[in-house]
């Protein structure tokens, strides 16, 4: 059961309410926007929430026990922080979004109605609509080690050990979207990059990072397809710097990177074909002693 202000309880059975909806978002980081339904400023908690942002709650769930609960934030491009190109970098990716019902006459009588984190974002010529995925969230998500015949590092992180030498490139030809060919990749096996971290030095697009879904070699240009569109489109003359990709196996860990003595993964571990699946003649010794000898 919530648990009301008296005042703004109070206010709510008198006959007339002065409410207004109030959002903040706080992206990763660091920077916290506020906007509001009403129609003129509003300010609490050291954050100012402005008005006419076009920005409302669309539908709401809420869950019982550790189901995840959501909603939806549906609004308008517009000059007061939230713009399409932050949106399409990910700028508020997994961003802390509040929500409370405000008496506008009085900012102190308010009630905090619901919190989460962004989830997707659906874009769509000057509109947008965020996600919000409750606190539960949070237990359907993966934490500490997992018993995996695959790494669990990330490549180049504090458990991985790889230094990573960023390789710069140039973009000659692109469709603007997903693909280019790049000049300065040519010394590296085709491959080496799939699964790599791409990230925009120059252009219109700097800063903006992406994985690399496939690298390959067409004459003496590298092609590389990208999961992600940027927000602006490729150009050729484009800067970029890109990292190897790694499959996580403990044969890519020992083979491209030599680093077997790092592999945060357990490659011996049985499959599920070996644990179910019988004895048969020839198989060896079958003396309980090591699999690997």
């Amino acid at each position: 059961m919530r648990d009301i202000p008296a005042a703004l309880a109070a206010h709510l059975e008198g006959g007339a309410t002065t409410l207004c909806h109030c959002w903040s978002l706080a992206r990763r980081d660091g920077l916290v926007l506020g906007f509001t339904d009403h129609d003129r400023p509003l300010a609490f908690d050291g954050i100012a929430f402005a008005a006419a942002t076009g920005l409302e709650a669309a539908e709401s769930t809420a869950e019982l026990g550790f189901a995840i609960g959501g909603g939806e934030v549906s609004g308008a491009f517009a000059a007061s922080g939230l713009n399409e190109a932050d949106l399409a970098r990910g700028a508020f990716d997994d961003a802390r979004l509040r929500i409370w019902l405000v008496n506008w006459a009085d900012p102190g009588q308010r009630l905090l109605l619901d919190e989460g984190h962004v989830g997707e974002v659906r874009r769509g010529g000057t509109a947008f609509t965020a996600e919000m995925r409750g606190t539960a969230k949070a237990f359907d998500e993966e934490r500490g080690r997992v018993y995996l015949r695959s790494c669990a590092a990330d490549l180049g992180d504090a458990r991985c050990g790889v230094v990573l030498a960023p390789a710069p490139a140039n973009v000659v030809e692109t469709d603007g979207r997903f693909s280019l060919s790049a000049t300065g990749l040519s010394g590296f096996a085709d491959g080496h990059f799939t699964g790599g971290r791409l990230v925009f030095t120059s252009g219109a697009n700097t800063g903006f990072a992406t994985e690399v879904k496939r690298h390959g070699l067409e004459s003496e240009h590298a092609v590389l397809q990208l999961w992600q569109a940027p927000a602006v489109p490729i150009s050729a003359g484009d800067g970029f710097e890109v990292t190897p990709g790694c499959d996580k196996s403990f044969a890519t860990c020992r083979g491209k990177f030599g680093n077997a003595v790092n592999f945060r993964g357990f490659p011996h571990m049985p499959s599920t074909d070996f644990i179910i699946g019988g004895v048969r003649p020839g198989d060896g010794a079958l003396d309980g002693g090591s699999l690997f000898r």
